[in-house]
């Protein structure tokens, strides 16, 4: 019987309790687990990241996350708005991602996820997209969790992108969670998804050899019930079970 694959999950660094914790939210988990995927929490600390870790993995997850990728990563000064960072986190994912494309190991990263992919490639992030002129306010909404991930806007899913290539629909409804975005896309990546305000929404590694796509949106919450976010969790799972079988030798069906 195959074991499932692995997959490494970014932690934020938080106090919980009055102690520094490394925590993960469930849905992240659960989502990956529904799909035959076997989490692999991954601490992070500022003054050692370790890379090794990733060569025992079949994917990476970067999570989303109330804090932002420090301004200063990116050459900015910090924005009023902009008010939570996690520099321990920052340090991770930063170190994370180059030696995750270099293992051609499945990568998805999902809002902060997806900004951390941007930076890593050398590109800006607004601090504050509901304070730039033509962009909606895409600030997570009041409500229950029902409404905070109720879908908000529509994107148009870009002709030929690999996104396209998972989900045959070019339009689709998803939520919207998040008060930065896309300023300069870093040199290397493709844009996958557009808002109708022009706000980038998903983006890829252009040359990656394998799964390398992140999303601006929340997937993980209830992807069974969203087909684009079905799409997504199935494409980052096939991918994580073909480098499952590369890693361990394993034949698919032994």
């Amino acid at each position: 019987m195959q074991s499932r694959p692995l997959v490494g999950v970014i932690a934020c660094r938080r106090e919980v309790e009055g102690s520094s914790a490394h925590t993960v939210t469930d849905k992240y988990l659960s989502a990956l687990r529904d799909y035959g995927l076997a989490p692999v929490v991954l601490p992070v600390w500022q003054d050692s990241v370790d890379i090794d870790v990733l060569t025992h993995l079949d994917g990476l997850l970067l999570t989303g996350s109330y804090s932002n990728v420090e301004p200063s990563r990116y050459g900015a000064g910090r924005a009023p708005e902009n008010t939570w960072d996690d520099t321990d986190r920052d340090a991770a994912a930063l170190a994370w991602i180059p030696a995750a494309l270099d293992l051609a190991l499945p990568l998805l990263g999902i809002c902060r996820g997806f900004q951390e992919l941007n930076v890593s490639f050398g590109g800006r992030l607004h601090q504050a997209l509901q304070t730039q002129p033509g962009r909606f306010d895409h600030r997570e909404p009041l409500g229950e969790r029902e409404v905070r991930y109720s879908p908000a806007h529509e994107i148009e899913i870009l002709p030929g992108s690999r996104l396209a290539a998972l989900f045959p629909e070019r339009r689709a409804w998803v939520n919207s969670l998040h008060q930065q975005g896309i300023a300069e896309l870093g040199a290397g990546l493709s844009a996958e998804a557009v808002a109708p305000d022009g706000v980038i929404e998903a983006i890829s590694v252009t040359d990656a050899s394998a799964f390398a796509l992140a999303v601006q949106w929340h997937p993980e919450w209830r992807p069974a019930e969203h087909p684009l976010y079905h799409a997504l969790f199935e494409g980052f799972a096939s991918a994580c079970r073909g480098h499952r079988d590369g890693r361990t030798g394993d034949a698919p069906g032994e």
